[in-house]
């Protein structure tokens, strides 16, 4: 049995909770919470959870019993253990009413071919769990999901390196750090090439993150744990004065959430220069400012356009990063390649300066988003896309570059901008297009219309019941 068809069966299962009505997101947690009793066992790690809530005792009841026990396990491990065992466990508490639903998850758990799920990889089975969440539109989990090519490609760029701290500041389910990881196992061979102290280090400092969602988080920790990472994942919100100790990284890779800070309130962090309600600008600043700053820390940050345009704090903020970074690099993604319709964003690359003034000299920018095709459900992302921006990127070695724009072929996707360029454009705006834009009369299906109209109804709608609690808090 492949991870694809044990992934298959166990969201199938999520059609057997539809009478309790649990939403898909709810059941990953829930599934999250008997798979990690089920893993234990699989790998030889039961000694972290108490002999009297083990899986062979969970197994070894039915009916109102079971339900009666599992709910005792749940506060238990939650509130008695230690460690991982207990972060992933705290607060946690059941949807699940039917006890028969309860129990046919178990048993169909329990009779999965564990030996392929080892072969493979449990934390490939896991993360084939977390994108079918993100895939599944009614989930609402894949709003912001970053599309796992993605993740890979902007780790091979930015080459974490052994010895080096690693960071995402909004880590989600964790993607990036595993991608990190893996690169780091892949050049090294699996750490074997490592030291014993550097080994270490790797599986237990280099890589952590923060999350801001408890359920969320619960799922980061067991994702990092299948993929044999220990580094710290917090719960928290890194835009608070919780995010002031997160600094001093070597390499930061991260997908912030889109949108305001609820209510439109500004961070509450005291140490920003320039506070904003705008979450990506915050965050975008929280970035740069925990990189070393020692010429070599380096980020690549997923971020929509508003962060290239914005003016006022969003102008001061892109000055303030070209000054203490070299922003060497910005990718404009397509579209499509987030659930979220209509968002368009970018990558931006930049490198920390030793010194915090005039470290941006040109800024090379990468359209991967005008003349190409609406990607999505039906036609996928996929590594071939990036392959000429990878070759454009030149390993970051700006001196090997070349520009495939020209006046000549003005098309071209490639296109090398001075500092004095970009000073000289309106706000300082990092908004730049040159390519003929696509056709406003994009191929949609109907049903994919159909989810642009409801996304759009869906925005509108909280706009106004947000208006609507302004304006009565006004009349009080």
């Amino acid at each position: 049995m492949t991870t694809q068809e044990i992934v298959s069966k166990l969201w199938n299962l999520c059609n057997v909770l539809r009478d309790d009505g649990i939403t898909y997101h709810q059941y990953v947690t829930e599934l999250t919470y008997i798979l990690f009793l089920k893993m234990a066992k699989e790998t030889g790690a039961e000694a972290q959870i108490p002999e009297a809530y083990r899986w062979d005792n969970l197994t070894s009841k039915s009916g109102i019993e079971l339900k009666k026990f599992y709910k005792e396990l749940l506060t238990h491990l939650g509130e008695e253990c230690t460690g991982r065992v207990r972060e992933i466990y705290q607060g946690a508490s059941t949807n699940i009413d039917e006890p028969k639903n309860l129990e046919k998850i178990i048993t169909t758990i329990d009779g999965l071919d564990w030996f392929s799920a080892r072969e493979e990889g449990l934390g490939n089975l896991y993360e084939g769990l977390l994108e079918k969440n993100a895939n599944e539109k009614k989930s609402g989990a894949g709003q912001y999901f970053t599309p796992r090519v993605l993740i890979d490609v902007m780790t091979k760029l930015v080459k974490p390196q052994p010895g080096e701290r690693c960071n995402d500041p909004a880590c989600g389910t964790f993607g990036f750090m595993i991608s990190a990881s893996q690169y780091v196992r892949s050049q090294t061979d699996d750490f074997f090439d490592l030291d014993a102290d550097t080994a270490k280090f790797e599986r237990e400092e280099a890589f952590t993150g923060c999350e801001l969602v408890h359920d969320t988080h619960r799922l980061a920790l067991m994702n990092a744990m299948l993929h044999d990472i220990e580094g710290k994942i917090t719960l928290g919100d890194t835009l608070s004065n919780a995010g002031m100790s997160m600094k001093d990284y070597d390499v930061v890779l991260t997908n912030p959430p889109f949108g305001t800070k609820k209510g439109g309130e500004r961070a509450t962090r005291d140490d920003f220069t320039f506070p904003t309600s705008n979450k990506q600008l915050n965050f975008l600043q929280h970035i740069y400012r925990s990189l070393k700053a020692n010429g070599k820390a380096r980020a690549a940050v997923v971020l929509p356009d508003n962060v290239l345009f914005a003016d006022g704090d969003g102008e001061r903020i892109r000055l303030d990063l070209m000054d203490k970074c070299n922003l060497h690099t910005i990718l404009r993604l397509p579209t499509g390649i987030f659930y979220a319709q209509g968002v368009k964003t970018n990558v931006l690359f930049f490198t920390r300066g030793k010194t915090d003034k005039h470290n941006t000299k040109e800024v090379w920018i990468y359209d991967l988003r005008n003349d190409m095709p609406s990607f999505g459900k039906t036609n996928p992302l996929k590594s071939e896309h990036f392959d000429d921006f990878v070759k454009c990127y030149a390993d970051g070695d700006l001196s090997k570059r070349a520009e495939t724009y020209s006046e000549e072929n003005p098309n071209e996707r490639w296109r090398r901008f001075t500092i004095e360029d970009i000073l000289a454009r309106d706000k300082t705006s990092l908004d730049i297009s040159w390519m003929k834009a696509n056709s406003e009369t994009d191929d949609y299906t109907l049903t994919e219309l159909l989810d642009m109209i409801k996304e759009k109804s869906n925005n509108i709608a909280k706009a106004v019941a947000e208006l609507e609690q302004l304006i009565g808090k006004v009349e009080e």
